[in-house]
């Protein structure tokens, strides 16, 4: 089986070195890896709220469809495929509990040409048990951009508030979407709630150095709202973004608008992939390339 040595290599001294240095927060630890090569496109990530340490991941685009799940190392536990429903381009996963049922969001949104008219939403219950088999959809959203096509890799849910939180990536400063959790009709036209504050771009030394890393450096890639509904957490190729709103009552438009807590990523290679732990504590990450080191942080 082909592993790529000299990655490894370089993850075994990554790891090294952030056992050695000092305990700043956040603290980054490399978990495990992600050694399944059929997950060579990680793209979204939830961590499962029925089975403990287990994390829930979906490849990219021209993939199968399907739902893979993994220990808290990376080691593979199951893989469901998904019926009756095309990866077109899956760009992020969400795990939330509605009505005492627990459920995972995959995020068909993807659109990095600008063709899509109509993307799609669908929503698995989470299984209960991890051995292979298929899941059938209980829902799926419809929808599109109420003013042309948009690229999107970004996507939370806000059970509590009945609502999906969607995030552009290429807009400059990046624009928040919502969208009814059930909604009644379809399909529905996204609803613009405002745009994100204090997203990192890259500096001018980062700029004249590599004009295309710098490009590319505030791009929001995934993201996550904690299980407390408090904090969502935001990822660029470059940083960890954490928006908190004072109480759950406070609406994301209001809480998108203040400056964020920001925090530098650990080198993760083409990092597209965060989701908050079960228990809210910290934050796996992880990215498109296999094998694909999984890392731990803790805001």
């Amino acid at each position: 089986m082909h592993r790529r040595p000299q990655l490894l290599i370089a993850l075994a001294l990554s790891a090294c070195l952030l056992a050695c240095a000092p305990q700043k927060e956040p603290f980054a630890r490399l978990a495990g890896l992600v050694l399944d090569e059929r997950l060579r496109e990680i793209s979204g990530m939830a961590a499962s709220r029925v089975h403990e340490d287990v994390l829930w991941l979906v490849n990219d685009g021209g993939n199968d469809a399907a739902l893979y799940a993994v220990s808290r190392r990376g080691g593979e536990q199951a893989r469901f495929v998904i019926d009756g429903v095309a990866n077109t381009d899956w760009e992020d996963l969400a795990a939330f509990e509605l009505d005492g049922r627990h459920y995972l969001l995959i995020a068909d949104t993807g659109d990095n040409g600008g063709l899509r008219r109509t993307l799609q939403l669908h929503v698995v219950e989470e299984p209960a048990t991890l051995e292979d088999g298929s899941l059938k959809p209980v829902w799926s959203i419809a929808f599109r951009w109420p003013d042309g096509a948009r690229d999107c890799e970004a996507v939370a849910v806000d059970a509590a508030a009945g609502q999906v939180l969607l995030v552009s990536k290429k807009r400059r400063p990046p624009e928040l979407f919502a969208l009814p959790l059930r909604p009644a009709t379809r399909p529905q036209t996204a609803r613009r709630l405002g745009t994100l504050a204090g997203i990192p771009q890259a500096g001018q030394h980062e700029r004249r150095g590599n004009r295309v890393h710098a490009r590319l450096h505030g791009q929001v890639t995934s993201a996550d709202l904690s299980p407390d509904a408090r904090t969502l957490a935001v990822m660029t190729y470059g940083d960890l973004v954490l928006y908190r709103r004072h109480g759950t009552s406070e609406s994301w438009t209001k809480a998108t608008r203040r400056r964020p807590e920001l925090r530098a990523l650990p080198w993760i290679p083409q990092a597209e992939a965060v989701a908050w732990s079960a228990g809210g504590r910290g934050l796996f990450a992880t990215g498109e390339f296999s094998p694909a080191p999984l890392f731990y942080l803790v805001p």
